[in-house]
């Protein structure tokens, strides 16, 4: 049965450019966003691509937790999941897993966001359910499961994710660092709306030097979920 490492974060988290490392592991297959329908029908919510999203992907959660589940030809499965996409389930399946959380400042996430969805909501965000997934996941196991700063790992890539495999107890593979521009096979058939960036991407790009500054009808949303990724932040590798 394959290890399920199993990456919770929120959108605009370079979630995809860690996805796409993964794929690079011979040892390793990566699912993308395997909720994202179900969290649409659940929610009724119009994001781009949506009767694409619905058409391609089963909405059942049990259906999709078997699925992932029953493992691959692989030692490890990379399963890319939006903590959101995972709210009013069944947390038990998360404990069949090997959770790492992402995170990133809500100041570039949120403005980022806001390119792709016109006006983005905490729930949009998801650094609260973020952290009530963490605590859930602590207090249960006892275990403080892997955090990624999205910041920290476009600073220093390489001593991210060696530290990320160590944390893992997986051989580090120096193959995560690059990628060939375009997508890989498993992209959701939300790419063309999300992922223009990454697909233009080799590698982790640089971060910026300066720290971008909220637009005033994003101030209050940025407000609201920074309490969430302070408290996040202080697990960070």
């Amino acid at each position: 049965m394959s290890r399920i490492i199993h990456l919770i974060s929120g959108p605009r988290n370079v979630s995809t450019a860690l996805m796409y490392a993964f794929a690079r592991r011979a040892d390793t297959r990566v699912v993308d966003e395997p909720f994202y329908g179900h969290y649409l029908r659940q929610t009724g919510l119009d994001h781009p691509g949506r009767d694409a999203v619905l058409a391609a992907q089963p909405q059942s959660a049990e259906e999709i937790m078997a699925h992932l589940l029953a493992g691959t030809d692989r030692p490890f499965l990379f399963v890319k999941n939006m903590a959101h996409h995972l709210a009013g389930m069944d947390p038990d399946f998360v404990r069949h897993t090997e959770p790492v959380f992402l995170i990133r400042d809500p100041a570039a996430l949120i403005i980022s966001l806001a390119k792709v969805l016109p006006a983005p909501t905490a729930r949009d965000v998801g650094l609260d359910a973020s952290l009530s997934l963490f605590r859930w996941i602590r207090d249960t196991t006892g275990h403080e499961p892997p955090v990624l700063d999205a910041g920290r790992l476009l600073a220093d890539p390489e001593g991210v994710l060696q530290r990320l495999c160590h944390a893992l107890e997986i051989p580090w593979d120096p193959a995560m660092l690059s990628w060939p521009a375009g997508g890989i096979p498993e992209d959701g058939v939300w790419a063309p709306y999300w992922y223009a960036g990454v697909h233009r991407s080799t590698g982790f790009a640089a971060p910026r030097s300066d720290r971008p500054s909220v637009p005033e009808a994003l101030r209050e949303l940025h407000a609201a979920v920074l309490p969430a990724y302070r408290e996040l932040s202080s697990f960070a590798l």
